[in-house]
């Protein structure tokens, strides 16, 4: 197995590195102050390439691999966790939008994701519903050649800063199930919609919140793909966001690390650099060698997507396990930093936080390994 990257991918990922470096990470903690992921930071990346690089180059795109966008996704969340979500919801929902829309449609709207002055918002969960993603209640009844949309989506990242949402309704029966589901593309400025945001624990400057559809109207050109397979079409772009969700984490507490192996070797105790101790070093070897194996997973799993092989169950992996060892890593760096990295001086705290909503946002561990289960079972069936 070749584990390098072409001369282009090198490129690619040093523009992002030194765009994290000079541009996010100095104002991290800035921006959950914040709270939200500033236009001109998101037009700056457009105007790098680095949004939607998988996409078309007719929509404003490169035309290169999902592997590329997953190296940008985890260059960018050095810097800043948050930001890279501007590069995950382009990717996720500019896959969407490209693959099941009309042509003209897509092209309204591409072209702005790729340049950082769209931002679209993926909104699937509903309240009550939870992992049960098909059980949706939120309508959408056909009125004169439209559409007309009514209930509530709630934990939905940018809810409050989306340009654009994916919606996803029921526009069947509740007994069609997934069946019975349609996707839409909907402005967030068109009358009827409004948002909450909550006041969470981490990701403070990406937000999550509600969005509410009072009697909206989205005309019959903006169902992406087919009446009633909407949830069928879409769901599989999630194989592509879930690798790349794993990459953001990891790169958050890659940095942790890099900021922590320094540290221990500056820092003295008894006449010598902490490193010096095994009970110092030997935690930090241990999250090196996790962090390494979830990075490799991430990476085959975009390979296998860029080969045209079935990757659900390595996707499912990623998303359960990445964040997991993320996190377990940041903890570890802030505690090796002592009371120092107790403090907000320093930003071990908040990337903790920022972690911990993927262990539960976008498919809990115990979803992922259902899939897993599930996909195993009919292997070896």
């Amino acid at each position: 197995m070749d584990f390098s990257l072409s001369e282009d991918q090198h490129a690619i990922q040093a523009v992002a590195r030194r765009f994290a470096r000079e541009r996010l990470l100095p104002e991290y903690q800035a921006r959950e102050r914040a709270a939200c992921v500033d236009l001109s930071v998101r037009k700056q990346i457009g105007e790098l390439g680095l949004i939607g690089v998988e996409l078309p180059e007719h929509y404003g795109g490169l035309g290169l691999d999902a592997l590329t966008t997953g190296l940008i996704i985890e260059a960018l969340a050095e810097g800043d966790f948050n930001v890279a979500y501007v590069i995950l919801l382009g990717a996720l929902n500019g896959q969407i939008i490209a693959d099941h829309m009309a042509p003209e449609i897509a092209g309204d709207w591409l072209p702005g994701i790729c340049r950082g002055e769209v931002l679209a918002a993926i909104a699937l969960t509903e309240p009550g519903a939870g992992s049960d993603a098909a059980n949706l209640r939120l309508s959408a009844q056909k009125v004169n050649g439209a559409y007309i949309l009514n209930g509530e989506k709630t934990s939905i990242s940018m809810a409050d800063q989306a340009d654009i949402a994916i919606v996803f309704a029921r526009t069947g029966k509740a007994e069609e199930k997934s069946r019975g589901i349609s996707a839409f593309l909907v402005p967030m400025d068109v009358p009827g919609i409004s948002s909450t945001r909550f006041n969470d624990l981490g990701e403070h400057a990406v937000g999550r919140g509600s969005i509410f559809f009072d009697s909206v109207k989205v005309p019959s050109e903006y169902m992406i793909g087919d009446e009633g397979m909407g949830f069928a079409q879409v769901m599989q772009g999630f194989d592509f966001s879930r690798a790349l969700i794993g990459l953001q984490c990891i790169a958050s507490a890659q940095q942790s690390m890099k900021e922590t192996w320094q540290f221990v070797n500056e820092r003295q105790a008894f006449g010598q650099a902490i490193a010096a101790f095994q009970g110092v070093s030997f935690p930090l070897a241990e999250m090196e060698t996790y962090l390494t194996a979830a990075r490799d997973l991430c990476y085959k799993t975009l390979w296998l997507k860029d080969n045209g092989r079935a990757h659900t169950s390595e996707a499912a992996m990623c998303k359960w396990w990445a964040p997991k060892v993320a996190y377990e890593a940041i903890y570890q760096c802030l505690l090796t930093h002592g009371h120092s990295g107790y403090s907000r001086d320093f930003p071990f705290e908040q990337r903790l936080r920022d972690v911990l909503g993927l262990q539960i946002g976008d498919g809990t561990a115990q979803i992922m390994k259902m899939i897993i289960s599930r996909q195993k079972v009919s292997q070896y069936r």
